[in-house]
């Protein structure tokens, strides 16, 4: 290839790369307009550096029994700001290592529901007919099923582990996004520029990995911010059952703890008011940031700053 062959190729793929730098621009331009969304990305900034941290801020130790510094279940104190367990370890140290597990399952059980859902969605209002048919009654049937249910049947006939709860979690939670997605599909195929690649030979798979799935990826962000808030809800609910992984700490996983220990009755309220406060705060940052990016990104929703 010429030199003055290449250079049409190069200066094509800097014109793309100069326009994906734009489009974030204005999508980081909008997105700041939004005071709650700011506020919530300021908070999921700060978790994921403290759980990235983790091992420098509280020390790999945190989590041994045999090694606890302190004594069952001191209430707060200036050595202990959060109190200790029933094992005598810091319930701070704790906190921040779950930290580690509760996002990284979240995050983890949230991509593969929305890649499901998305696959699903895409292939179901591409294809139609007696095949879409048959996939939606599936999703239906999935949809109308309670999440937790199936999530707790799946976590309960499998091995106890972090990985069969993002399993359990992202194979139960699919369908909403299937459904979405499959709408934009449709009303994405129905767009003149569609029927002109068929026209040009365009393939099954061209049409929907080059012109459905970037058009439906803005929905597939604003589901995935969405869900990850879910995802980590689910979570915290299986190991508060018992169903989560024992030999690692999560936030859902020492809630469970403070019930087996008697918190509750007893009333060490900084045994569960910590978990609890952590969860529901990542929780509302990851609805916050969603919201957020479901204005920018349809500006006819109308969701408020």
């Amino acid at each position: 290839m010429t030199t003055t062959e290449r250079a049409p190729a190069r200066s094509a793929g800097s014109l793309a790369w100069a326009r994906r730098r734009d489009s974030v621009t204005r999508f980081w331009r909008r997105y700041r307009k939004h005071r709650a969304g700011v506020a919530g990305l300021a908070g999921l900034a700060l978790l994921v550096l403290i759980a990235l941290t983790a091992p420098l801020l509280v020390g790999g130790d945190v989590q041994s029994v045999t090694n606890a510094p302190g004594t069952a279940l001191e209430p707060p104190s200036a050595q202990f700001p959060l109190g200790t367990d029933q094992f005598g370890r810091s319930l701070l140290g704790l906190l921040v290592w779950g930290a580690r597990i509760s996002l990284t399952v979240g995050l983890l059980a949230a991509g593969l529901s929305v890649a499901i859902g998305t696959l699903v969605g895409i292939i179901a209002g591409h294809y139609g007919g007696w095949f879409a048919t048959i996939v939606m009654r599936i999703t239906d049937w999935f949809l109308v099923m309670p999440t937790l249910v199936l999530a707790i049947v799946l976590a309960t006939v499998m091995s106890r582990s972090a990985w069969t709860v993002i399993l359990a979690i992202g194979v139960t939670s699919w369908p909403t996004t299937a459904r979405l997605v499959r709408a934009q599909t449709i009303a994405v195929e129905s767009r003149p520029y569609i029927e002109r690649a068929r026209a040009l030979g365009g393939g099954h798979g061209h049409i929907m990995s080059r012109h459905v799935l970037p058009n439906v990826m803005p929905l597939v962000l604003a589901q995935t911010t969405l869900g990850i808030s879910s995802a980590i809800l689910t979570e915290a609910t299986l190991a508060f059952l018992g169903l989560g992984d024992p030999t690692v700490v999560s936030w859902g996983g020492m809630l469970q703890d403070a019930r087996e220990a008697g918190a509750v009755s007893a009333g060490h309220w900084w045994y569960l008011a910590p978990p609890g406060i952590a969860i529901a705060l990542v929780a509302l940052a990851f609805t916050l940031c969603g919201r957020a990016v479901e204005a920018v990104l349809n500006p006819k929703l109308g969701v408020t700053r």
